[in-house]
């Protein structure tokens, strides 16, 4: 028998002027001779031994890293060896085989990313859909030509319901003074930071076709407007980020300019000075998004493009970081397509360049990227802060609880292959980069989670139980609060339905009750993360920051029962339920679970050493 603990987390690490205190736990029927630490202080492999005390049952190693070199992620694991045979012990457990040095324990010391981040509750808003402020600016029929569509852009009424014919010409009237005149019921909600769909000039609804990126669209109340937003976000204490589309342009943008709207356009003058900041084929056609002929890519190759949006001191990602706007951040489009010549060529160079931009002017700003898929490549390059998480959070999530892949696909999970999912996309990556994952249910380009759960709210609790109390920062996707349902783009983007009479106040009051509790919770804002139980329908995990835990536990399906044994992770406390109807009791020597059918259910401690 042998069992292994540690977190990168306190207790299990202390960080003492430059020096980080690891502590191991061992039960084992034979201890080891010796306990090693494994690090990379300079890139080159380091063992020390570490100190062993009995405690009970429980062996307890200790060891002292020095912090005097090396790079900021401190990367360690742990060597056990016995007479003839050795084993390791790493985030995903203990293994036979030495954990590769993206699978082990890392923490950034020192840690230059924003650290305001894992303490928010996010809200996204599809700025036309959200609220309406109705100023003489609203947009209204004829307001665009949208040309990518071949139609003037049409006004709706708000409680028009959405047809996927002419929809992204389709506006409802939403607005930035329409947040501001919300803003009260966001922070009673919950809400500490708010996340933009695109607010710059654009014909198009959703405003991925960039016209302007100097311009706050005048339909969403232009500059001005986003200056009252700011300024009320501040008062109202939180906190607001962007989003950049720096992989495209919309083919109206003047640096392009399809529809000769102006003078020098790449599109139409090999000699314009733009025209090396777009990628051309032999056949004159434009290197474009995914095959949208309205989204020409920028060519990072062009000294004018680097300039333009990154480089220079007005560039597009310094320029909404200064007064008067001073966003608190950018959330990053397809970040990982975004390079030269029509393509991701020298990707991670440009990225690391737009980092260094957003640094100088706010080294505390957020920096948000876009991945539907594996973002850990650069995760561990450095260049963002944090992913929108859906490969390590929402997809393991909508398989388990949906039963439902990606692309739409049918899935079966059991809890132990869930747990595997999302525990060995974490392992590795820094503590503090998994704290500012994005953790999101769903989004603009996805189908609302409810109506994948076909309307079942027992599901939708447990996934929104889970959201706010798995490592990261939760991100509520506007109206999921309030029960809004909707499939894939465009249905996923309906107008919020302010009539409180169509609200589901019991899923409202979940939300709000758990933004609550992860306010309280050090343990869930900072704390580390340990999957304890995975079997079949049952999912249990713990949360745990110095003496507080927060113990987890999802049953989909019938109700089942179980034990969990105290161990040097999961201790002795007072547990006290603020979620869900399970039922806990505390043994001598381990907790015992009852869980109800269809259920999640939150315990709380201190514990007692």
């Amino acid at each position: 028998m042998l069992n292994a603990w540690h977190l990168p987390v306190p207790p299990f690490t202390a960080l003492r002027g430059d020096f980080l205190y690891l502590t191991l736990w061992l039960e084992c029927d034979t201890a080891p001779e010796q306990v090693l630490l494994r690090a990379e202080p300079d890139n080159e492999e380091w063992l020390q031994a570490m100190t062993a005390r009995r405690m009970g049952k429980y062996y307890r190693y200790q060891a002292v890293l020095a912090l005097n070199e090396g790079q900021p992620a401190r990367r360690y694991c742990f060597k056990l060896i016995w007479p003839g045979r050795q084993c390791w012990v790493g985030p995903l457990g203990v293994s036979e085989l030495q954990p590769g040095a993206l699978g082990q324990f890392s923490l950034l010391v020192p840690d230059s990313g924003p650290e305001w981040v894992s303490d928010q509750i996010f809200y996204q808003i599809f700025p036309d859909r959200f609220a309406a402020g109705g100023g003489d600016h609203a947009i209204q029929s004829g307001s665009y030509d949208h040309h990518a569509e071949k139609r003037k852009v049409t006004r709706h009424a708000w409680d028009d319901p959405i047809v996927a014919e002419g929809s992204p010409s389709a506006f409802y009237g939403g607005d930035l003074d329409g947040i501001v005149s919300k803003l009260p019921y966001l922070q009673k909600l919950g809400v500490t930071a708010l996340y933009l769909n695109p607010v710059f000039t654009a014909p198009s609804v959703h405003k991925y076709d960039t016209e302007n990126y100097y311009q706050v669209d005048p339909y969403f109340g232009g500059d001005a407007a986003l200056v009252r937003l700011r300024e009320q976000t501040r008062e109202a204490g939180m906190r607001l980020i962007l989003d950049g589309v720096f992989n495209h342009t919309g083919d109206s943008c003047a640096w392009f300019d399809r529809h000769q709207q102006h003078a020098d356009g790449a599109c139409h003058h090999k000699d314009s000075p733009y025209r090396d900041w777009y990628s051309f084929w032999p056949d004159g056609s434009t290197r474009d998004w995914k095959g949208f002929s309205s989204l020409p890519k920028l060519n990072y190759a062009s000294p004018g493009v680097v300039e333009q949006i990154y480089r220079g001191p007005q560039s597009v990602a310094r320029y909404w970081l200064r007064p008067p706007y001073s966003i608190d951040g950018w959330r990053l489009d397809v970040i990982h397509m975004l390079g030269e010549e029509g393509g991701a060529k020298n990707n991670l160079h440009h990225l690391a360049g737009i980092k260094q931009a957003i640094r100088e002017e706010n080294p505390e700003a957020y920096i948000l990227g876009e991945h539907f898929d594996d973002a850990r490549d650069w995760l561990h390059a450095g260049v963002e802060d944090g992913a929108m998480n859906y490969r390590g959070f929402a997809v393991p999530v909508r398989a388990f609880l949906a039963g439902i892949d990606n692309a739409g696909h049918p899935i079966s999970l059991t809890a132990q292959t869930c747990a595997e999912w999302m525990e060995g996309y974490r392992a590795g990556l820094p503590h503090q980069v998994q704290l500012r994952q994005f953790n999101q249910l769903d989004s603009h380009d996805t189908p609302r989670f409810l109506t994948l759960l076909n309307g079942d709210l027992a599901r939708m609790a447990m996934a929104v139980v889970w959201q706010f109390t798995w490592i990261g920062v939760p991100c509520i996707y506007y109206g999921d609060e309030v029960g809004l349902d909707g499939g894939n783009d465009p249905y996923c983007r309906k107008t919020f339905p302010w009539q409180k009479d169509r609200w589901n106040t019991d899923l409202l009051a979940l939300y709000t009750r758990m933004a609550k509790l992860r306010q309280r919770s050090k343990a869930l804002c900072r704390g580390g993360c340990q999957v304890l139980y995975a079997e079949g329908n049952t999912l249990v995990f713990l949360r745990v920051y110095q003496h507080e835990q927060v113990l987890v536990a999802l049953q989909r399906g019938p109700a089942a029962s179980g034990v969990l044994p105290l161990t040097p992770l999961l201790q002795a406390g007072e547990w006290k339920a603020l979620e869900g109807e399970g039922v806990l009791t505390s043994e001598l020597d381990q907790l015992r679970l009852s869980l109800p059918e269809e259920s999640v259910t939150v315990w709380r401690s201190r514990s007692k050493s």
